[in-house]
């Protein structure tokens, strides 16, 4: 009995113990600043097409078809963090100090954005924007609030110049 009640206390420490280290890897993150809550798309859907889903007035353009994309698997949630010209991202449930993905700003071509449908609407967070993006060629979709997307956009647009920058 006392050895069942000593291994219980040691897993409930174990388990709170792992949730102060995430805490303390997400302060530590968000320390430098300039970090937003972004999810990222590790896997993209084998169709995804190119084209913008929104008109420039932010107004849904009909689509013919419906898109696998909508599945809602592959998005995995993030933080993402502004370093100079880069935007580092990191998982939220890792342990890792290091950041997962690294998306310099000279490789982002903005395509187009869209709002989550389907079981994307319970994949994100509420009130998230897909954008979607080409970075070195390869498609690319970063889910963030709209408040987050007016700054990532706005950060694209302020490149050096002689930097090509491409912001649909």
């Amino acid at each position: 009995m006392v050895l069942a009640l000593v291994v219980c206390a040691a897993v409930v420490g174990l388990g709170i113990l792992g949730l102060v280290a995430f805490a303390v890897r997400r302060r530590v993150i968000q320390r430098v600043g300039g970090t937003f809550d972004c999810s990222y798309r590790l896997k993209m859907p084998a169709d995804a097409s190119t084209q913008p889903d929104l008109d420039e007035t932010g107004k849904p353009i009909p689509a013919s078809t419906p898109k696998s994309g909508a599945d809602g698997k592959g998005w995995v949630f993030g933080i993402g963090r502004y370093s100079g010209d880069c935007i580092e991202w990191f998982r939220v449930f890792s342990y890792a100090p290091r950041p997962r993905k690294i998306l310099p700003r000279t490789e982002i071509e903005v395509l187009g954005r869209r709002y989550p449908e389907g079981q994307e609407e319970l994949a994100l967070l509420s009130g998230s924007v897909v954008l979607r993006c080409l970075h070195s060629g390869a498609p690319l979709e970063l889910a963030m609030s709209e408040d987050a997307l007016t700054g990532f956009l706005a950060w694209l647009e302020a490149a050096p110049p002689g930097q090509r920058v491409n912001v649909a």
